[in-house]
């Protein structure tokens, strides 16, 4: 039995790649396959603008003849001169239940960094700190909702088995029944408090290039201070929102202003899993149009993002936002968060609000490269 490691260089090698998830999940329930294309189209260093300053290589490892396992690597000197350590970060991990091939694999992996002056390696990210990030540490007999990483039991322990070791943790947040909830704290729907020199408004379409760079531009001042976050240039974050009207709707996207300025936003999606499962990771007519057939059922709804611009984070606004929220709320049964941490004290304290209690967990692992 051998095992070989190496970084993609061939036709087959990407081939392999991309295929590993489906090798991986093949009789698994609950897992939602990823669009292939999306996946190319991210990892596509031509055509994504976060790899014009970031450098990518892929890596594969083969057991014997087979694909065993797979990451990719990501390195960010933005991130290393804000944050003053030279780390880089791994992504897209998928291997079968075999630490020979995960050891292998990152060895290989390693090297790169090292040859790259890196002391540190952290994931994963898939591939950025505005992605889907972390690994799934408990329910695993339960399919994902959008935006949430998955991934089998036994994947922690190969991270640890390849000497990786836990340095960050995370939970989402989760309302079975909020809809009913709020029925029961306000009694009838819920009525924005005065807004004085602030208005509340809804996504606005016809503008939509322009919308995007004030949700931009609030988005950046608000998370500037927040764990690995790097501001997004206006390329990176309309690449991101590229496929945004597939996930959400305008009267999702708030926009609250002051006197015409924008100070905050929060951003809903809908949980498109349910949807998104039975494309199979493939395109085309047929399964597009049964994709807005199936979205059209979807009840559960999920508070993606929210950010206040640092001057406005003690105002009226997040009373403003939170009631919005509550009304938009009762259109739904289910409500739930992606990520968060329990250190982000206003998000804290709007889960309570909300009545969210803590569901799934993930953590972000890390190895320190010995010279």
């Amino acid at each position: 039995m051998t095992y070989r490691a190496t970084p993609v260089s061939s036709a087959r090698q990407m081939k392999d790649f991309y295929r590993m998830p489906f090798i991986v999940y093949d009789h698994d329930p609950n897992w939602v396959p990823p669009i292939t294309s999306e996946v190319r189209r991210v990892l596509n260093v031509k055509r994504n603008p976060y790899f014009t300053k970031t450098k990518l290589k892929l890596f594969v490892c083969y057991k014997d003849n087979g694909i065993a396992s797979r990451t990719a690597i990501i390195i960010n000197r933005l991130h290393q001169q804000k944050m003053g350590v030279k780390s880089a970060f791994f992504g897209f991990f998928e291997s079968i239940g075999d630490v020979n091939a995960v050891r292998c694999l990152f060895d290989e992996a390693e090297s790169y960094c090292k040859s790259h002056g890196m002391e540190l390696l952290e994931g994963p990210f898939n591939p950025n700190h505005y992605s889907e990030l972390g690994l799934q540490m408990n329910q695993f007999s339960t399919s994902p909702t959008f935006f949430q990483p998955y991934n089998p039991d036994y994947y922690s322990n190969l991270l640890e088995e390849a000497g990786f070791q836990i340095s960050a943790r995370f939970h989402s947040l989760k309302n079975e029944n909020i809809r009913e909830y709020i029925l029961r704290r306000y009694g009838a729907r819920p009525v924005l408090p005065k807004a004085g020199n602030y208005t509340i408004r809804s996504f606005s379409k016809s503008d939509f290039k322009a919308e995007f760079e004030r949700i931009r531009e609030v988005y950046n001042d608000a998370f500037s201070s927040n764990w690995h976050f790097l501001p997004l240039s206006k390329e990176e974050y309309l690449f991101s929102a590229k496929y945004m009207s597939l996930v959400t709707r305008p009267d999702l996207i708030k926009i609250v202003e002051h006197k015409g300025e924008p100070v905050a936003v929060f951003h809903c999606v809908l949980d498109i899993n349910p949807a998104l499962k039975k494309m199979k990771g493939k395109v085309g007519p047929v399964r597009y149009m049964r994709f807005l057939w199936n979205r059209r059922k979807i009840r559960k709804l999920i508070i993606y993002s929210v950010g206040i611009k640092k001057s406005y984070q003690h105002s009226r606004v997040y009373k403003l936002l939170l009631t919005t929220l509550y009304q938009l709320c009762m259109k739904y049964t289910v409500l739930e968060t992606t990520w968060m941490s329990e250190e982000n004290i206003p998000a804290v304290k709007a889960a309570e609000h909300l009545g969210l209690k803590p569901d799934k967990q993930f953590a972000i692992f890390e190895k320190y490269l010995p010279i």
